[in-house]
């Protein structure tokens, strides 16, 4: 379908309104997906692309909260990635945000590189200090998470007992970085199931973040070798706990325009799929707020798996927070292009989850983790809830006693 054609099946209803972040933030009706759906129109006939045209779309999160609200099946993902790829081609940035981009995209992409720049973390800037060069590099200091020993998977991590399945396991670029310790408690939550994991070597970005922020040909490039590479491992299911990247992956075929050999999961989802446990879950006497990561609820429609999982611990209260379908402001890379607005709806979430009287929050993708950790300890300091992946609260429930 041409993006004339999607934009075509809006009717302008307005339903997506009130699921609308950014909207629910300032109430301007260009910033709200009809209005940026009326204004990409306007491109489309020729008009040019001034820099509010550039501000309204770069103000979108890509959150898909309205992909869930509209009842006309509007497809606002495909609309909003056309609608920045075409923008990156047509507009011309201040040479501030022209360098500023390229500096993340020389970075995040790239596993090696990002596992170099962990001993920067060593050094980071006082916040406030920091985004007075610029606020990106505010929101980078902010939101940097302590540093932890990196946990190398091997390449095969072999299940307990009988085996009743061979999936892979992505590992990531920050995921790999950063959060090695949620992968290595996936791979443990699996095995302990009854699943060889295999971790295939020389992962690269899945393309998410280029795509989300219109760099079309890199973000095919990252595709095309991640797709390569677990075709290789000969898995038919990669699982994921990163729900940008699995949303990333299961668009694979829309994306590169041809199959691969192989489904994307949430890991979530796939331990449901599995039937009956076969891992005993130990008692855990705490109270968690689950938060919902837009892409798991919006883009995969992953929302009753993690709390059928979290019902199987023992003793485990889970609890919501209002308005659990709101974003809460991290969204790839948005927490650093845009950070006033990031932070707001973070402050936003955080107060929500407090109000719940959860000890810890629990979510499914780890950008979401730091935004709320960031969030959390901004709004209550050294009382903030715990923040952990869903699949940690899992191995934690696996390895008690």
């Amino acid at each position: 379908m041409s993006l004339r054609d999607l934009t075509d099946t809006c009717v302008h209803c307005g339903f997506c309104l009130p699921s609308c972040p950014t909207y629910q933030l300032w109430g301007e009706e260009m910033d709200s997906p009809r209005g940026r759906i009326h204004l990409l129109s306007q491109l489309l006939d020729g008009a040019p692309t001034s820099s509010t045209v550039v501000g309204h779309f770069d103000a979108c999160l890509g959150c898909l909260a309205c992909v869930t609200a509209c009842p006309s099946g509007v497809r606002y993902d495909e609309i909003i990635a056309e609608a920045r790829v075409l923008v990156e081609s047509t507009a011309r940035r201040p040479l501030a945000d022209r360098l500023v981009r390229a500096g993340m995209f020389a970075l995040f992409p790239y596993p090696r590189r990002l596992r170099l720049s962990r001993g920067l973390l060593r050094f980071r800037p006082d916040p406030a200090l920091a985004a007075r060069i610029h606020p990106t590099l505010g929101a980078l200091a902010a939101l940097a998470p302590p540093l932890r020993r990196p946990v190398r998977l091997p390449p095969r991590v072999r299940a307990w007992g009988a085996r009743r399945a061979v999936v892979g396991l992505l590992t990531g670029c920050v995921q790999n970085a950063f959060f090695s310790h949620v992968s290595a408690a996936t791979a443990r939550v699996l095995a302990r199931e009854g699943c060889d994991v295999i971790v295939p070597r020389g992962q690269s970005c899945c393309g998410a973040l280029a795509r989300h922020a219109g760099r079309d040909a890199l973000a095919r490039r990252s595709a095309r070798r991640l797709a390569a590479t677990f075709a290789r491992a000969g898995v038919d299911t990669v699982v994921t706990d990163v729900a940008g990247c699995g949303s990333m992956l299961k668009e694979y075929e829309s994306v590169l325009g041809t199959p691969v050999p192989w489904r994307a999961v949430d890991v979530t989802e796939y331990l449901v799929s599995l039937g009956e446990p076969l891992a005993p879950r130990r008692p855990v006497p705490l109270t968690v707020a689950y938060h919902d990561a837009c892409h798991l609820a919006h883009g995969q429609g992953v929302r009753s798996a993690p709390r059928q999982l979290l019902a199987g611990i023992p003793s485990l209260r889970v609890v919501s927070p209002r308005d659990p379908d709101v974003c809460c402001g991290s969204a790839g890379v948005y927490n650093l292009l845009q950070p006033e607005a990031a932070m707001e709806l973070g402050r936003r979430k955080a107060q929500s989850l407090v109000d719940t009287g959860a000890e810890v929050v629990v979510a499914g993708n780890p950008g979401c983790l730091l935004q709320l950790d960031a969030a959390l300890k901004e709004l209550v300091g050294a009382r903030a809830p715990r923040t952990m992946h869903t699949v940690e609260l899992l191995d934690l429930a696996m390895r008690q006693g």
